[in-house]
């Protein structure tokens, strides 16, 4: 039994052809939620995200309902194994496999909103207009005053702030290639470019955003087994309007993980399993608080490392 845990689940970019398919083979608990993602979104759905191709896995429209799917079969099997959590955060889409694995949102009603949350966020920028450039090696507010001057030719600006050292841009092309310039220049490690198909979590989403507040209109969220850390406050959060509220904001507005993981460490969490395909929020602990201990889950094999650990 997990005491004093912090799960985490990952966003979008952690998806792969065959992501979840040992969970669905071993796992009933797992499998039991693939069925129902089947029933919801279709036979080929399951196909997509067990067999690619990974041109059509990268659809944002495909990408987001399957790392859902995933993450909370993932989720279900180490609950059916035992394990609890005494708060829960995501990143950006994470945030609604937090909000389904805690109970606040019901998974059928989640998989069709996070598929039209992916139409919406695609729809709002052309392709080719923008992008998202993680920078590495720089403090955050070097790189906020590398965007602001940088904002001369175009929009760009901090969109995920995921660790020391680590920040996510958002923007217009022409203007996020600036920022990675005058990042080099500023002594950044490296550059990586996200492999999503919108600039995230800037203005530019804005459309986006007014529509997700039309579709989350319709949907009904309930109070959380366990708290919730926000993506835009970066704070805990039980409330079910004010979590709609936040689902909102999050389309166009930064991403506050860092500070999240730390006002989970002060609040008493003192280890932390990431559930879900890839190991992203299990990489940035490291950077965040090496100390704490941190555990990744996206195999089956890997839930040996929780009973291994002694948890």
């Amino acid at each position: 039994m997990l005491i004093k845990a912090g799960v985490l689940f990952p966003g979008q970019g952690a998806q792969y052809a065959g992501m979840g398919i040992d969970f669905y083979e071993k796992s009933t608990a797992a499998r039991s939620v693939f069925n129902q993602a089947e029933a919801v979104l279709g036979k080929d759905f399951l196909d997509t995200i067990f067999c690619g191709p990974e041109e059509k896995l990268q659809q944002t429209e495909n990408t987001q309902p399957a790392i859902l799917a995933v993450s909370v079969a993932i989720y279900r099997d180490l609950e059916s194994r035992g394990m609890n959590s005494s708060a829960m955060a995501g990143l950006s889409l994470g945030e609604y496999s937090a909000l389904v694995s805690a109970g606040a949102l019901s998974f059928e009603e989640a998989l069709p909103l996070v598929q039209k949350r992916g139409i919406y966020m695609q729809e709002a920028v052309p392709a080719g207009k923008g992008k998202m450039i993680a920078i590495m090696g720089l403090a955050h507010e070097k790189v906020e005053e590398i965007c602001r001057e940088a904002q001369e030719i175009g929009l760009v600006t901090p969109a995920n702030y995921n660790c020391p050292g680590q920040i996510v841009i958002s923007g217009e092309v022409a203007a996020v290639e600036r920022v990675r310039e005058l990042a080099g220049e500023a002594g950044s490690k490296r550059s990586s470019e996200l492999k999503v198909s919108a600039p995230f979590h800037c203005s530019l989403l804005q459309s986006a955003e007014e529509k997700m507040a039309v579709e989350l209109e319709s949907v009904k969220i309930k109070r959380p087994k366990v708290p919730i850390v926000s993506n835009v406050s970066a704070w805990f959060t039980d409330d079910p309007e004010q979590i709609k509220h936040n689902l909102i904001k999050q389309v166009s507005n930064p991403i506050m993980w860092e500070q999240s993981i730390r006002n989970m460490i002060a609040e008493g969490i003192d280890r932390f399993v990431g559930v879900g395909p890839g190991n992203s929020p299990a990489r940035m602990m490291k950077r965040i608080d090496s100390a704490k201990k941190t555990i990744a889950v996206e195999k089956v094999d890997d839930v040996e490392k929780i009973k291994e650990s002694g948890n």
